[in-house]
């Protein structure tokens, strides 16, 4: 049966036309790999986002990261924050496995750039983090290298959504959650760009759930009181574009992802680490200096708003596929999660406002 996304029930979020395939790979030279590691207790997996297909390491992208809640885990934004720029894949996984995907990711690196650590200096992995506990036996640790190693190795154009890799164990309003994402097209006078999003979800009361302006998360939680869950998740978010602009810029956009989180109902809790990372393909910064100035194109401050409501729209959308995707699990002590799509047809309910 064909994953079912928000746009098969007949819902369109925002104004804006969506890529393609509505995915962060309509981002062009932007993949994605998945693990999914979903047996028994062990309930968890990798995505690995690979923002280019040339060196990352010798050609970097302009790059930073806001931190909507800091309740997280994130490794390598410091670095990321204050020299603007990313020279390596994005890998995602639970809580517990954040060492792994770095060792992972570095030897990746070292294998591929025999200078590091010789002529040149080290490398910054960047990694993301959601905690799985509830479906997942964490502490167990089940990713290891190899997983991340596959995912990063098997990363292609397709995106699969719900519960897979990093989002396999996840939580989302009380629901299964997973991984979503979602893409937005926006037109300027000098080109036209695309701003793609990928999320794992893990965040949220299933009372608080709102799908395009309708409340069914209230309607659901009177039936099924039993199966609300505090709201102490966490969500990353990975943005990707290719709109020529300067990390500040990046930094504004990455901002105005809790708009998409907002209109689905998250207030934001306090123990809810909510992580917005992203990166522009529209300019390589190159690894060594060649003597020359560099020249980075950017838009007018004036144009931004398209991005802003790019971000906002492509977050809120992901954030849904990721719910009406998602394969009910079994997991941890027997620990089960329903999905959005099966209580909608337990409760014959259907998310039409009218």
């Amino acid at each position: 049966m064909r994953t079912a996304r928000i746009r098969d029930l007949g819902i369109k979020i925002g104004e804006l036309d969506a890529g393609p395939v509505n995915s962060i790979t309509d981002v062009e030279g932007v993949t994605v790999g998945q693990v999914t590691l979903s047996d028994g207790d062990k309930q968890t997996g990798v995505t690995a986002i690979v923002p280019h297909q040339d060196s990352l390491f010798e050609e970097k992208l302009i790059a930073s990261s806001h931190v909507i809640n800091g309740f997280g885990k994130t490794m390598g934004t410091i670095q990321l924050n204050e020299l603007g720029s990313l020279e390596t894949p994005i890998v995602l996984t639970n809580t517990l496995s954040i060492g792994t995907a770095a060792e992972a990711v570095i030897d990746y690196m070292l294998e591929r750039h025999p200078q590091i650590g010789r002529t040149t200096g080290t490398v910054n992995p960047v990694i993301g983090e959601c905690n799985d506990m509830i479906l997942n036996d964490i502490r167990a640790q089940p990713v290891k290298n190899e997983h991340v190693r596959q995912a990063l190795n098997e990363a292609s154009k397709d995106v699969k959504e719900g519960s897979v890799g990093a989002g396999t164990g996840m939580v989302c309003y009380s629901l299964k959650g997973g991984v979503g994402t979602s893409s937005r097209v926006i037109h300027l006078p000098h080109g036209t760009y695309t701003v793609g999003v990928l999320v794992i979800t893990n965040f949220g009361k299933l009372s608080d759930l709102s799908i395009s302006g309708h409340p069914i998360g209230k309607k659901l939680s009177q039936k099924i009181k039993a199966h609300e869950t505090p709201d102490k998740g966490s969500v990353m978010i990975i943005v990707a574009c290719d709109l020529p602009v300067s990390q500040r810029q990046l930094n504004r956009i990455l901002k105005r992802s809790v708009t998409g989180l907002s209109r689905t109902g998250s207030i934001i809790s306090n123990g809810s680490g909510d992580i917005a990372i992203g990166f522009s393909t529209a300019a390589k910064i190159p690894h060594e200096p060649d003597g020359e100035l560099l020249s980075i194109s950017t838009i007018h401050e004036e144009e931004i708003d398209h991005a802003f409501r790019a971000a906002g729209e492509a977050v809120e959308e992901a954030v849904l596929n990721s719910l009406t995707a998602a394969d009910s699990v079994t997991g941890r002590d027997g620990n089960y999660l329903p999905t959005l799509m099966e209580l909608l047809h337990t409760y014959q309910l259907n998310l039409s406002p009218n």
